[in-house]
């Protein structure tokens, strides 16, 4: 195999990727660690030193688990890359059928299997092990083994079908064939959005709609100042898998739904549970899932421009270790190498939703209680065992939500 300068840029890129992300953890480690022994201030009076210990301790068990990952990852990364892997698999379908169609669809097929396999050790650790260990994994062996083979006939069922499309476009549509990929994959999106709510996430869990009926009224109240309209507020059985709360809303159109997890309620007053709500009615009110699905979009339709020229460049394929240009194995070179080019522009991404998420709080505070608000989110921070002291670098890289004390302090700047 000819390699050339993208392979040198590729392996410094990826040098740095990795050193970075290591680096961050360590970090994150150390803000973690120097905090160990004291509560926040702002959060004394609601989370013991036990508590704050335990999210210490918890992040700090999951930062060592990432350690292995990134640098597993990045080996993964690189065999089927520079050292050949891809190769190998792209002429094992070359030996089986002489359908270009077909190679590339049982290449990313095998590749998506192959991968699976890989990672499913650090699953089952985190799952098991990690989350056990800190009280929270609920998921017995049998629901995790349902739940692989639920995703799996998913990926058949959904996701073979979209990868025969992308590849006949890719094929048959000339030198725009991404702009009509970008058009399909766009009409996807769209229509999973709106097939999520009531087709797929009923597959992995149980809905319920809330019996709660003095909440229910609080709810219904609330619905009507915000001028919201949905498919129902449903409680889901969270505690199923996991002893972590949660709430979200989804869908669009007319199949919007309000989902609670059972495990938020437990621990929430129904004034806390309403500005919880409020909050992710904020996101609705600011148009932030029609903003972030633009954005997204445009994004997909830049990297799907960039592809349209890779794809011709003999120095792309040599440069990355592949012999044998196609449209399957561009799509996968580009996929799996594109975190190492992109991973820089996060803190940008996460400085947006971070300003969504302020922006949220603030309806919320406007709408229902900021104290209630702040309740509900010292709640979270502390069922969860999220850290209160994360490091700046780290955040900026890795949370797309503002960190504890930063949050507080502007809700309870809102309330002056």
């Amino acid at each position: 195999m000819a390699f050339n300068l993208f392979t040198l840029i590729f392996l410094i890129a990826t040098l740095i990727y990795v050193v970075t992300l290591l680096w961050l953890n360590l970090r994150q480690d150390k803000a973690v660690s120097k905090s160990f022994n004291a509560v926040p201030a702002e959060f004394s009076e609601k989370i013991t030193l036990e508590q704050h210990q335990k999210a210490a301790q918890y992040t700090q068990a999951k930062l060592l688990v990432n350690h292995f990952e990134i640098i597993f990852s990045t080996l993964v990364l690189l065999i089927w890359t520079l050292g050949g892997g891809l190769n190998v698999l792209d002429i094992f379908w070359q030996e089986q059928t002489t359908n270009l169609l077909y190679q590339g669809v049982g290449f990313v097929l095998g590749l998506m299997i192959i991968g699976g396999l890989i990672d499913l050790p650090f699953s089952i650790y985190r799952t098991f092990v990690l989350e056990s260990k800190f009280g929270f994994n609920k998921m017995t062996g049998k629901t995790f083994i349902g739940d692989l083979l639920k995703e799996f006939l998913l990926m058949l069922i959904i996701g073979l079908p979209l990868v025969y499309a992308i590849l006949w476009l890719m094929k048959e549509m000339g030198d725009l064939w991404w702009a009509y990929v970008w058009l399909v994959l766009t009409g996807f999106s769209l229509l999973m959005f709106w097939l999520y709510p009531s087709y797929i996430a009923p597959i992995f869990n149980k809905f319920k709609p809330l019996d709660n009926l003095e909440l229910k009224v609080k709810i219904d109240s609330l619905l009507i100042r915000t001028g919201f309209k949905s498919d129902g507020v449903f409680v889901m059985d969270g505690s199923k898998r996991s002893s972590h709360g949660n709430a979200y809303f989804t869908g669009i159109g007319k199949n919007k739904r309000i989902v609670f997890f059972d495990t938020l309620l437990k621990g929430m007053e129904d004034k806390e549970v309403e500005a919880i709500l409020a909050h992710e009615l904020g996101h609705f009110h600011h148009k932030h899932i029609r903003k972030l699905m633009i954005s997204s979009f445009t994004i997909s339709l830049l990297g799907l421009v960039l592809l349209g020229y890779l794809i011709n460049q003999p120095w792309f394929f040599n440069g990355l270790g592949v012999q044998t240009m196609s449209n399957h194995t561009a799509l996968i070179l580009f996929t799996l190498t594109l975190p190492v080019f992109s991973f820089f522009i996060a803190p940008i991404s996460n400085a947006l939703s971070r300003k969504h998420e302020f922006e949220a709080d603030s309806f919320a505070a406007k709408h229902t209680n900021a104290d209630d608000l702040i309740s509900s989110l010292v709640k979270l921070y502390r069922d969860n065992a999220s850290t209160l002291t994360p490091d700046r670098l780290y955040s900026a890289f890795h949370y797309s939500h503002p960190s504890a004390s930063i949050r507080i302090n502007h809700l309870k700047a809102s309330e002056n």
